[in-house]
Formats: C-alpha cells, structure tokens, sequence
C-alpha cells in the first residue's frame, strides 16, 4: 500500500466526512490531519507506520491517531478551536509543552498556539476538536461555567483519572459507532445527538470543584533549555555543530545538556542533531526539484560522507535514499 492511501472505508459530504487512513512517512501522517498546520520530526529509527481515522461533522472533528515511532510534534492546532488529546495506550512517557504526559493526562492545545510534543514510540491517542465559542457556549448555557476559565493556561490537565477514563471511552465509542457505519452522520439528528453528547462529556471531564485544579505541573526546567538548544540547532542546522558549541551558546555543563535531552526528547542532543538533518533530507527527497541527487541533498545537510548518510537514512526510515528520490521521481 503506497504512502498516505485512504482505506476502503470513506465517506464525505459539505456536512460531514470521515476516512480512515495509514501512512508510511512521518510527514504524510502529519498532513492528514484535515485543518492542522503540523511537522513530524521522526525520532527512532526504523520504517514508520501510521494511522488515522477521522470524522469531521457539526464543526467537531474526532480522530484516533497510532504511530509506531518516537516522533516529535511541532506546529498549531485548527483556527477557532480547542483541542484535546486522551492516551489509549501510552508506553514510556512523553512530553506536551514541556510538562510530562501519563496514561491519564488530557493534552489541550487552543486555536492557533504553539503544538510542542513529543510522544513516545509506540502511540495510541484519541483527539478531539471542537469550535471555542460553540463549546465556551454550551458550558454556559447548561452548566454555567466559564470553560475558559477552567482551562486558561492548561496544557496538560490531570482531571480524577475516574473522569479522564470516561471521556477516554466515551470518544471511542462514539468513533467506533461511526467507523462501523459512517452513512448515520447524513442524518442530522444523529450529528445533534453526537454533537451534544461531546461537549457534555467535555464539560463534565473538567468541571472541577471551586478550589481543585486540572492542570498538570508547570514546565520543566530541562524543557526551556532543550527548547532553546533546538531552536538553535534548527536556526544552525547547515553548520557543523557540537555539543561544545551548545554548551557555550546556552551556558550550561555537557552533563546537563545531556540530562535534559535525555529527559526531554530520549536523546542525546548529537542523536537529536542527527535526526533533525535526516528528516530535513527526507523532505528534500520527498519534494525534489529537477536535477535533484542524493549527493547534493546529502551535502546541503551536512552529510559529508555519501555511505555513512545512505546507512543513517536506512536506519531511521527503513529505505535508502535513492528509494525515496526514485518513487517521488515517478
């Protein structure tokens, strides 16, 4: 099955749709997410494996996401909306806006703001969005709160893991209601009925007692230090850099520059360099001008050795570069 190939189950209308979807490159998988402005920046190596199904109705869109390698999330979320993301199976920690990620953690991302996450290899992860004003107005309506409120600067709340596990089952009862027969979504009182019954799970999950808190803990020190190691290290990508000259830019001892890319990322900060440069590469094959070789692609991103770079390619996307530079020839 070629890369980004819609499975057999589809269908989409001007008032709903849905579609089931594997991929076998981290970017691909990151595009299908219909209204998100995201990079996937693949983390361990091996052949990437993808999955999404999605259904979008009533200005909601619901999704399950799987990936089988570590990668790192970075862009914004759909315009005018909230965003939440419920772990099914979550091995290892990750990281969401520099504050750590459990099984029972609800990750929130709103409207157009920074997405920054990095989520452990394997994934499985039921998402949610849901327009700010149409969810801000059925909580005060019905229930007279202010989600605003219970949500302003939260990133990853820690509701009762008893409420999280209702959402968590709640979200995939209902994606697994339409997986089963998606046609239900022409009938508009049945996207009422889901459309209701999302934001009262939604508004039930975080209303909280008057002195409870959802949120998680803030960020941790060794986020702010990693991520200003990388934006360097992005904004320097074509130099050749060294931890040396990290640790000068950022002050900081090469133990704890270490420590926190270890915390952060599961890397050290070479092996994150590295992975940065190869999945640049990646899209420079995957998107070749004319006249493109891998040679050049290899040097333009600090691979000075042609061997050494088609044995670090195959080992983090499980083909060599002269593959991807072929099929996205053809």
């Amino acid at each position: 099955m070629c890369i980004g190939d819609r499975l057999p189950t589809q269908s989409r209308r001007d008032d709903y749709s849905f579609a089931r979807m594997r991929s076998h490159d981290a970017d691909e998988h990151a595009a299908h997410l219909s209204g998100w402005d995201q990079t996937y920046e693949q983390l361990t190596p091996g052949p990437f494996e993808g999955f999404l199904c999605e259904a979008l109705f009533a200005g909601i869109q619901l999704f399950r996401e799987t990936t089988n390698q570590s990668v790192h999330e970075l862009g914004s979320g759909r315009p005018g909306a909230y965003m939440f993301g419920v772990p099914i199976g979550l091995q290892g920690e990750g990281y969401f806006d520099g504050r750590p990620v459990g099984l029972d953690s609800v990750l929130v991302l709103r409207d157009r703001r920074h997405l920054d996450f990095r989520a452990p290899a394997p994934l499985d992860l039921v998402g949610l969005s849901i327009p700010i004003d149409a969810l801000r107005g059925y909580a005060l309506e019905i229930d007279q709160r202010d989600v605003d409120d219970d949500l302003r600067g939260v990133s990853v709340a820690s509701p009762a893991p008893e409420r999280v596990r209702r959402l968590r089952a709640f979200l995939l009862l209902a994606l697994e209601s339409i997986c089963g027969h998606p046609q239900k979504l022409q009938h508009p009182v049945t996207r009422r009925a889901l459309e209701q019954a999302v934001y009262r799970s939604l508004v039930d999950t975080f209303a909280v007692a008057a002195d409870e808190s959802v949120a998680a803990p803030g960020p941790t020190r060794s986020h702010a230090l990693v991520s200003r190691a990388q934006e360097y290290m992005r904004e320097h990508v074509d130099e050749p850099l060294s931890v040396e000259d990290l640790c000068r830019e950022l002050r900081v001892s090469r133990r704890t520059l270490q420590y926190g890319f270890r915390e952060v990322l599961r890397l050290n900060p070479v092996a994150y360099l590295r992975a940065l440069r190869l999945n640049g590469a990646r899209r420079a094959l995957r998107a070749p001008v004319a006249g493109t070789t891998v040679q050049d692609v290899a040097a333009r991103w600090g691979f000075w050795h042609l061997s050494h770079f088609a044995c670090d390619y195959r080992r983090m996307f499980g083909e060599l570069p002269s593959e991807t530079l072929h099929r996205a020839a053809c």
